[in-house]
């Protein structure tokens, strides 16, 4: 679940966006102060526009908003006020943590990846990775299905050449970190970091 919020760009509206769904399925119903955006097709709910937000809630943030257990709660709130009946669900658990490569193999078919099992704290990752310097052994920064780069992008489960992965090893880079190197390679932590604790 992302949420945004920009007054001056696009007015006094929250933006909720819980999924992706095809432009050509998409359809909106409205109730009051609050439209659900939904595909059509299924059912589901892709996201919803709170008009007039500060009326319900304070938000300080210009941009994505932080995220948690409360904050969800507001918002549910302020669905069900305006009669949507749905409670959002999140996991608001850390997206950037820290993993430890168990194995890497070679990609079936992609000479430059690699499908990796990544110990990530309470499970193990399958990650399809290109990056040349990742190794077996080593404790690295994974960017967890959810998670949204510094560039805007949002990780989600993926297949890359018919593997499936489920997350991201990152580069000094794509965290946007100073000094990062310009060469290509994922950032390789130092020992004495913790498996499954966030990098931030």
């Amino acid at each position: 679940m992302n949420v945004f919020y920009n007054k001056e760009g696009i007015g006094d509206t929250l933006i909720v966006s819980v999924k992706d769904a095809p432009k050509d399925v998409i359809q909106l119903e409205k109730k009051n102060d609050v439209a659900r955006i939904f595909d059509a097709s299924t059912n589901e709910t892709v996201g919803y526009n709170v008009f007039h937000a500060s009326k319900y809630m304070t938000v300080v943030e210009n941009g994505p908003i932080k995220m948690d257990d409360n904050r969800l709660k507001e918002i549910n709130a302020v669905l069900l006020q305006n009669g949507f009946e749905e409670a959002l669900e999140a996991d608001f658990s850390p997206k950037f943590v820290v993993g430890y490569v168990e194995s890497k193999e070679k990609h079936p078919d992609a000479d430059k990846l690699n499908v990796c099992s990544v110990n990530v704290g309470d499970k193990t990752l399958q990650i399809v990775c290109g990056a040349p310097n990742v190794d077996a052994g080593q404790k690295v920064v994974v960017a967890k299905v959810g998670a949204v780069m510094p560039s805007g992008m949002v990780i989600k489960d993926a297949e890359l050449r018919g593997v499936a992965s489920s997350g991201m090893i990152c580069s000094a880079k794509e965290l946007d970190l100073p000094n990062a190197p310009k060469e290509k390679g994922i950032l390789v932590l130092e020992d004495t970091y913790t498996v499954g604790d966030s990098f931030f």
